[in-house]
């Protein structure tokens, strides 16, 4: 692999594996409040949002960070009282009095944040913050990526309009065209040297994780942990959705993102480096499966798109499970077989907004990497003909990105409609 490639490669897991504060969602729509906020100049009267429905479903029950409060009413106060959009997606990252602040100006000011879904809008990620004090307005707008502004003006003076040039996932142009063979062949023989970048992620990750070991959420980790009675893979998957439990119950910790969800930066990370470390692996073998696992979760997502109803532990766990089968030594094809393995188990799995439960689904998805793992290390995948997967392991992904991206747009209607309209009274 020529120095050309591998650099565009590294440039990307680097531009998709990044830190964020708290869900990415809401972490992402006080970006934009604070980029109208301070493009405006003022603190305004009225702040208006219009977002896509995967944002909009994303945002509703989730844990931000250091408030003890969900939703995304206290994550537009932090912004417009406290937030700093050169924090890009630790803008939500405040002092504690900052948001005492935040909340005693919700509690009198509420009524000045609308939120509502912007009408056709064919981008699933999209935010539209408009800011108004008298007859002074400013807008930013967020699309395609949870930090790429396309659109930033005051009274009609466009900063930012970059919404003609943005593509369907908004690429760098020098982005590498990956297969599962390029993201092997650049995991197994790259020079170490420049490797060594991903293991920044285990040292945040890891802090979260033992955080959420105290109990957030619904306590899974925990739970886990206790019921783990020394178990290699149940120690380390308990440690790992307990980053969840915190990460999604408002915990003020960082974490590494992938793709722009912390838990598929959480998945990706803690399973591969804790497995390896338990099994006595060398460092350079753990630093190579976390690139594996990385990168495999980023080619199949940039399939399925940045936000689908499809939950993203799919791919992230597909990832693990390369990282697992790499760990135990299995070979190219048989990190294949695990993937195949992957996409016929976990491609039903719904995405139904991000919440402290998230960690729920991440155990699945994680109990399912090690047994596909597992079978791949016999030899064993699922049958050509079965499902999703096809002989070719490329084209079995492709298969995978079509359901995310094309076959669950309804879905995702139903799946809005109903958090929306719940019995609950």
């Amino acid at each position: 692999m020529d120095d050309c490639i591998r650099q565009n490669i590294r440039d990307l897991i680097q531009r998709e594996v990044v830190v964020a504060t708290g869900c990415t969602e809401p972490g992402a729509v006080a970006l934009a409040v604070a980029k109208a906020r301070e493009t405006l100049g003022t603190m305004p009267d009225r702040t208006q949002l219009l977002l896509s429905k995967n944002v909009f479903k994303n945002a509703m029950g989730v844990g931000i960070p250091g408030t003890g409060m969900i939703g995304l009413p206290i994550a537009v106060a932090i912004a417009l009282t406290s937030g700093d959009s050169r924090r890009q997606l630790e803008v939500l990252t405040v002092p504690a009095e900052d948001v005492e602040k935040a909340k005693a100006w919700l509690a009198n000011n509420g009524d000045r944040i609308s939120i509502g879904l912007k009408d056709r809008c064919e981008d699933k990620l999209y935010i539209e913050c408009i800011c108004s004090k008298g007859d002074d307005t400013a807008t930013a707008v967020i699309s395609k990526r949870h930090t790429n502004f396309v659109y930033v003006a005051r009274n009609g003076k466009v900063f930012v309009d970059n919404e003609s040039a943005a593509g369907a996932d908004s690429e760098c142009c020098t982005d590498p065209c990956l297969t599962e063979r390029i993201v092997y062949d650049y995991a197994t023989t790259a020079p170490i040297e420049e490797l060594t970048f991903i293991r920044e992620t285990v040292e945040l990750n890891s802090a979260a994780a033992n955080e959420g070991l105290k109990g957030y959420g619904l306590n899974t980790g925990r739970i886990l942990m206790e019921n783990a009675d020394g178990d290699i893979v149940h120690t380390v998957i308990a440690r790992t959705v307990a980053a969840s439990d915190a990460r999604m119950d408002g915990c003020t910790l960082p974490v590494y993102s992938n793709s722009g969800s912390g838990n598929q930066g959480i998945a990706c990370t803690l399973p591969v480096y804790e497995y390896g470390r338990a099994k006595g692996s060398s460092e350079e073998q753990v630093t190579r499966a976390l690139i594996l696992s990385h990168l495999t979760s980023i080619y199949i997502k940039r399939g399925i798109g940045r936000l689908s109803a499809l939950c993203g532990i799919v791919n992230a766990s597909i990832g693990v499970s390369s990282g697992i089968t790499y760990l135990h030594g299995g070979t190219y094809d048989q990190i294949c077989y695990a993937i195949k393995n992957m996409i016929n188990t976990l491609a039903g799995m719904v995405c139904d907004g991000a919440k402290p439960s998230c960690a729920l689904k991440m155990s699945t998805g994680l109990y399912s990497a090690f047994v596909s793992a597992e079978l791949a290390l016999h030899d064993k995948v699922v049958d050509a003909c079965d499902g999703l997967s096809e002989r070719n392991i490329d084209y079995s992904i492709r298969n995978l990105g079509r359901l995310g991206k094309e076959g669950m747009d309804q879905t995702d209607d139903v799946v809005l409609d109903i958090m929306t309209h719940k019995h609950n009274a």
